[in-house]
């Protein structure tokens, strides 16, 4: 067994942070930390900085750290942060990347299952490759995975998963699979260990909760993380509550397949939190005015669900 580092990420709700632009294309550090503040004040259990939806691949090194860094200081030990960053292909450059976000002071640092091994690579690529970045990874940072889907989707296998667990250095997976099944094999897989499975779907969120999973780690919590935060507190409690919600969450959920992030940026604009929704990653000039008003429904009808659910 390796060094187990001490981690402390709690159950509960982890947002994907989007990132906010100015005009000029530099990243908007005071939209930031309104950011960070609207998340705290919705009752999120930690944040997810420096991921897809923060458009990490079209971020530089320097941005990346700089964002990392700034989202940390601004949590100010309220809720842990965690973060990603490495998008290289070469796994040296892999080793560059992480060792400078592991450097920002993040509570865990994540990395990329896709990352680890080309798509056409076996696990066995895949477990040489990732024990390459151990060895050269501080040993005290705890670690995590997340199942990115870009470039490509790599679902780690229960099996991998367990001797994964089995090294003791990590302590959180943001799961992609949107199958529950999957996450039953892994939770059984990663069963005693200090690794927990946060799901990034809303559809089988409630169920994979009757299972076992730590919380929930997806992209919606950029728009209502309030209700999401109210379902994992109260499911057990209040189960009939809890299906009319999540039934909610689940349809709702389908905004994903709108422009992302943009539209997520906008529904921040209503928020008063973010001042436009410039992306780097997506055309925000294809950002419709009926996008807008669906995305004004969502806004409202969240309001008002969270009127009945939490106020």
């Amino acid at each position: 067994m390796l060094n187990q580092p001490q981690s402390h990420i709690p159950n509960g709700v982890w947002p994907t942070m989007v990132t906010p632009f100015k005009e000029n294309g530099e990243i908007d550090f005071f939209a930031q930390e309104r950011a960070v503040e609207w998340y705290i004040r919705h009752g999120v259990d930690g944040l997810f900085a420096v991921c897809q939806s923060s458009e990490m691949f079209h971020l530089s090194l320097e941005e990346r750290v700089k964002l990392a860094s700034f989202i940390k200081e601004k949590a100010a030990g309220r809720v842990p942060v965690i973060a990603s960053g490495h998008i290289s292909d070469d796994i040296e450059d892999q080793i560059e990347e992480l060792a400078a976000m592991a450097a920002t002071g993040i509570d865990a640092l994540v990395l990329i299952t896709n990352r680890v091994a080309r798509e056409d690579e076996s696990d066995d690529v895949w477990k040489i490759n990732l024990e390459k970045l151990l060895s050269r990874l501080p040993e005290e940072i705890p670690l995590s995975f997340y199942e990115c889907p870009y470039p490509y989707k790599r679902i780690i296998s229960p099996e991998l998963l367990r001797w994964c667990a089995s090294t003791g250095r990590f302590h959180f997976l943001k799961d992609t699979s949107c199958d529950a099944d999957n996450i039953r094999q892994k939770l059984k897989a990663v069963q005693d260990s200090s690794l927990k499975i946060y799901n990034a779907n809303s559809a089988t969120l409630l169920e994979t909760l009757r299972l076992g999973i730590a919380g929930y780690s997806g992209v919606m919590a950029n728009f209502h993380p309030d209700l999401y935060v109210w379902l994992l507190r109260n499911w057990e409690n209040e189960p009939n509550r809890a299906e009319t919600l999540i039934n909610f969450l689940s349809m709702t959920s389908l905004i994903e397949k709108q422009l992302y992030p943009v539209n997520a940026k906008y529904y921040l604009m209503l928020e008063g939190v973010f001042d436009n929704y410039y992306c780097r990653v997506k055309n925000h000039h294809e950002f419709t005015a009926t996008n807008r008003l669906e995305i004004h429904q969502l806004h409202q009808l969240s309001r008002q669900l969270s009127e009945q659910f939490i106020l």
